[in-house]
């Protein structure tokens, strides 16, 4: 049986991280599921991507998760597998299919470790400096993979960054909230990935 991108990535954040204890594909939710979690979200949900999204939700000592790949998205990926390749038609893709799976591994491990305010600003902003970073990380780690002896150029780590910092605009948040979450966090996943 061949392993799946979403099982692979989920292991490597794993083998760097620690183990989860459940396969994150299960908590994959369709289109209906999404609408439903959308509206549960409040407005300011309304301005998140359209294309993939993680929700996460605490009943009790339980974390409920929620992981959305629009049928778009998951059709990019599977007309140019990054597994053969990473270029323009499919980098943003997986950065996108790459920052929810690590949302959801990085939420599930801070909530094993005690971490219980999973709806406070605090929370959302570390998920999401860590998913920026570590998806910097993945991406060099295929742009490695196909360089093969090559090292990674410096040509490759600026097309890296342009696709993963530049070309995101938080300022088109009309939400004061999610605009200073995503400026603080580019900003700093911009600067924490210079030196690595």
């Amino acid at each position: 049986m061949n392993e799946t991108l979403f099982s692979q990535i989920q292991r490597l954040f794993e083998r760097t991280y620690a183990q989860v204890g459940i396969n994150l594909e299960d908590c994959l939710i369709d289109r209906a599921r999404c609408a439903q979690l959308s509206i549960l979200a409040g407005k300011s949900a309304r301005e998140l991507s359209e294309l993939a999204r993680t929700f996460l939700r605490q009943a009790g000592d339980q974390l409920y998760v929620g992981i959305y790949y629009s049928r778009w998205l998951i059709e990019q990926l599977e007309q140019h597998d990054p597994r053969a390749g990473l270029g323009d038609r499919n980098i943003r893709s997986l950065i996108m299919f790459v920052e929810e799976i690590n949302h959801a591994l990085q939420a599930a491990l801070q909530f094993k470790c005690g971490s219980r305010e999973i709806a406070s600003e605090d929370f959302a902003r570390n998920l999401e400096l860590q998913a920026q970073v570590d998806t910097y990380l993945v991406l060099l780690l295929f742009v490695a993979f196909f360089r093969k002896t090559q090292r990674v150029s410096r040509t490759d780590r600026r097309w890296l960054r342009f696709h993963l910092f530049v070309r995101q605009s938080p300022e088109a948040f009309g939400d004061k909230n999610l605009r200073g979450r995503y400026l603080e966090t580019n900003q700093l996943a911009v600067s924490y990935t210079h030196y690595l």
